[in-house]
Protein backbone atom coordinates (compact mmCIF):
# COMPACT_ATOMS: atom_id res chain seq x y z
CA UNK A 1 0.00 0.00 0.00
CA UNK A 2 1.40 3.73 -1.15
CA UNK A 3 1.41 5.80 1.82
CA UNK A 4 -1.19 8.70 2.19
CA UNK A 5 -3.22 6.57 -0.04
CA UNK A 6 -6.06 8.17 1.62
CA UNK A 7 -5.34 11.00 -0.53
CA UNK A 8 -6.80 9.50 -3.84
CA UNK A 9 -10.42 9.72 -1.96
CA UNK A 10 -9.87 13.59 -1.59
CA UNK A 11 -8.74 14.97 1.62
CA UNK A 12 -10.71 18.22 1.94
CA UNK A 13 -12.10 18.41 -2.03
CA UNK A 14 -13.15 15.80 -4.38
CA UNK A 15 -9.80 14.03 -6.41
CA UNK A 16 -11.86 14.62 -9.71
CA UNK A 17 -11.30 12.74 -13.33
CA UNK A 18 -8.36 11.66 -14.86
CA UNK A 19 -6.32 14.58 -16.14
CA UNK A 20 -7.06 13.74 -19.89
CA UNK A 21 -6.75 17.21 -20.70
CA UNK A 22 -3.23 17.35 -19.62
CA UNK A 23 -1.41 13.91 -19.53
CA UNK A 24 0.75 14.97 -21.84
CA UNK A 25 2.27 17.41 -19.51
CA UNK A 26 2.63 14.60 -16.75
CA UNK A 27 4.83 11.54 -16.05
CA UNK A 28 1.77 9.16 -14.37
CA UNK A 29 -1.43 9.23 -13.53
CA UNK A 30 -2.60 12.64 -12.02
CA UNK A 31 -6.52 13.89 -11.10
CA UNK A 32 -8.09 17.34 -11.61
CA UNK A 33 -11.07 18.99 -10.27
CA UNK A 34 -11.77 22.46 -11.18
CA UNK A 35 -12.72 24.70 -8.23
CA UNK A 36 -12.92 28.20 -10.09
CA UNK A 37 -12.76 28.36 -13.58
CA UNK A 38 -14.71 31.67 -14.32
CA UNK A 39 -14.17 33.82 -17.10
CA UNK A 40 -14.81 36.95 -14.95
CA UNK A 41 -11.89 35.92 -12.48
CA UNK A 42 -8.24 35.79 -13.88
CA UNK A 43 -7.10 32.90 -11.95
CA UNK A 44 -8.16 29.11 -11.85
CA UNK A 45 -8.07 27.05 -8.78
CA UNK A 46 -7.93 23.66 -8.79
CA UNK A 47 -7.58 20.44 -6.70
CA UNK A 48 -4.64 18.01 -8.59
CA UNK A 49 -3.89 14.71 -7.13
CA UNK A 50 -1.06 12.83 -8.21
CA UNK A 51 -0.45 8.73 -7.67
CA UNK A 52 2.89 7.65 -6.31
CA UNK A 53 5.78 8.96 -8.63
CA UNK A 54 3.19 11.09 -10.76
CA UNK A 55 4.91 14.65 -11.48
CA UNK A 56 4.70 17.27 -14.02
CA UNK A 57 6.82 18.28 -16.66
CA UNK A 58 8.85 21.41 -15.89
CA UNK A 59 6.88 24.33 -16.84
CA UNK A 60 7.09 28.25 -16.67
CA UNK A 61 3.54 30.79 -15.51
CA UNK A 62 3.54 33.52 -18.45
CA UNK A 63 2.37 36.56 -17.63
CA UNK A 64 1.21 34.87 -14.02
CA UNK A 65 2.06 32.97 -11.05
CA UNK A 66 1.29 30.12 -9.40
CA UNK A 67 0.52 29.42 -5.71
CA UNK A 68 0.14 25.47 -4.23
CA UNK A 69 -1.15 25.03 -0.96
CA UNK A 70 -0.68 21.41 -0.27
CA UNK A 71 -3.44 19.34 1.82
CA UNK A 72 -2.06 15.95 1.77
CA UNK A 73 0.48 13.43 0.96
CA UNK A 74 4.21 13.94 0.36
CA UNK A 75 5.55 15.25 -2.84
CA UNK A 76 8.22 17.85 -4.53
CA UNK A 77 8.21 21.02 -6.06
CA UNK A 78 11.74 22.42 -7.80
CA UNK A 79 12.85 25.65 -9.40
CA UNK A 80 15.56 25.10 -11.95
CA UNK A 81 18.76 25.28 -10.81
CA UNK A 82 17.95 24.78 -7.58
CA UNK A 83 17.25 21.40 -4.86
CA UNK A 84 13.79 20.24 -4.56
CA UNK A 85 11.98 20.60 -1.66
CA UNK A 86 10.21 17.75 -0.02
CA UNK A 87 6.49 19.07 0.44
CA UNK A 88 3.79 17.92 3.04
CA UNK A 89 0.29 18.68 4.12
CA UNK A 90 0.23 22.22 5.00
CA UNK A 91 3.30 23.81 3.07
CA UNK A 92 2.48 26.75 0.74
CA UNK A 93 4.67 27.74 -2.67
CA UNK A 94 4.79 30.65 -4.73
CA UNK A 95 6.15 30.43 -8.36
CA UNK A 96 6.46 33.40 -9.44
CA UNK A 97 6.30 34.58 -13.25
CA UNK A 98 8.39 33.16 -15.13
CA UNK A 99 10.03 30.69 -13.16
CA UNK A 100 10.70 27.31 -14.69
CA UNK A 101 9.85 24.34 -12.01
CA UNK A 102 8.06 21.34 -11.52
CA UNK A 103 5.93 19.80 -8.72
CA UNK A 104 4.49 15.97 -8.02
CA UNK A 105 4.38 13.30 -5.66
CA UNK A 106 7.27 11.31 -4.40
CA UNK A 107 7.83 8.08 -5.33
CA UNK A 108 5.65 6.27 -2.41
CA UNK A 109 2.90 8.54 -1.34
CA UNK A 110 0.04 9.76 -3.07
CA UNK A 111 0.02 13.83 -3.34
CA UNK A 112 -2.52 16.66 -3.69
CA UNK A 113 -2.50 20.48 -4.00
CA UNK A 114 -4.40 22.83 -4.56
CA UNK A 115 -2.90 24.97 -7.33
CA UNK A 116 -4.13 28.65 -8.03
CA UNK A 117 -2.45 29.97 -11.19
CA UNK A 118 -2.63 33.28 -13.31
CA UNK A 119 -1.12 33.85 -16.77
CA UNK A 120 -0.58 30.85 -19.35
CA UNK A 121 1.72 27.91 -18.51
CA UNK A 122 4.55 27.28 -21.25
CA UNK A 123 4.53 23.08 -20.66
CA UNK A 124 8.62 22.09 -21.29
CA UNK A 125 10.29 19.04 -21.40
CA UNK A 126 9.54 15.79 -18.32
CA UNK A 127 11.96 16.09 -15.50
CA UNK A 128 14.61 13.13 -16.02
CA UNK A 129 14.00 9.98 -14.38
CA UNK A 130 17.46 9.75 -12.94
CA UNK A 131 16.96 13.09 -11.56
CA UNK A 132 14.11 12.06 -10.15
CA UNK A 133 14.60 9.15 -8.88
CA UNK A 134 17.82 10.61 -6.62
CA UNK A 135 15.22 12.32 -4.53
Amino acid sequence: MAKHEDVKNGVIFPVGEKNEAFSQFFVGQSYLKPLIFDPKVNVNVGNVTFEPGCRNNWHIHRDGYQLLLITGGEGWYQEEGKPAQFLEAGDVVVTYDGVKHWHGATKDSWFEHIAITAGTPEWLEPVADEDYNKL
